[in-house]
């Protein structure tokens, strides 16, 4: 049986604060705001609707105003989703890497599938990908270790033999739930945070530096494919 490696998306995979930003600072400019700088919206790209709407506008939700600014801004931000989003770099090396040893890999994502489904499609991962799994694939999303549950159902793998690799707590504590070993990468939307207390298996401090982790993890398993 292979081992399966499992990536968050946002901030883990795809570096995909740009599109994001821009979509916060939309709601901004309907508003008659200027806009935000880049670095004060990216540490909340994982967080979703929910997170750049709280930094862009200190909207949260029960406002008055939310539902509506929520459903705007991903209006705007599906039709201008893959603009500037882009694989962080060392993740197309890691992904040949992982191929070349005949490691399966899938997607675990708290975005929901019509949102994640075609920024994968413009990356070309679609076909690589063993599984993708959005934040509205099964009833619960991340925490809850029932995303990465399914994925390894859907993969044929056992918990025990799959990784999953992430930039928020909720990506650890899912994890460990999952009883999966677990990864924080570092080099993500985790900058207002210290990984450190979330007690992970492994910090990868930029994407390069995943592959040796995946290799002390797997062992003997970690040879090239013939």
């Amino acid at each position: 049986m292979k081992n399966l490696v499992l990536f968050d998306f946002d901030g883990t995979l795809a570096d995909t604060a740009p599109d994001l930003a821009a979509a916060a600072n939309k709601q901004r400019a309907y508003r008659g705001l200027p806009p935000l700088p880049y670095e004060a919206l990216r540490p909340y790209a994982s967080h979703g609707a929910r997170g750049l709407l709280k930094v862009a506008l200190g909207l949260q939700p029960g406002d008055t105003d939310y539902e509506d600014s929520r459903r705007r801004f991903l209006s705007d931000y599906a039709q201008d989703i893959a603009v500037h989003t882009q694989l962080f770099p060392g993740i197309a090396e890691l992904l040949d890497e992982l191929a070349r040893h005949d490691y399966a890999w899938g997607i675990v994502t708290n975005k929901v599938e019509y949102l994640a489904r075609p920024i994968i499609r413009h990356l070309g991962l679609e076909s690589r990908c063993a599984v993708t799994v959005g934040g509205d694939t099964t009833p619960h999303a991340k925490p809850h270790p029932e995303p990465l549950l399914h994925a390894a159902r859907q993969a044929g793998c056992a918990p025990i033999r799959c990784i999953y690799i992430g930039d928020d707590e909720r990506d650890v504590v899912a994890g460990k739930a999952a009883g999966m070993a677990t990864v924080v990468a570092a080099y993500g939307y985790c900058s207002l945070a210290d990984p450190v207390t979330w007690q992970a298996d492994a910090i990868a401090q930029q994407a390069p530096d995943l592959w040796p982790i995946i290799q002390r993890w797997s062992g003997p398993a970690a040879r090239p494919a013939q």
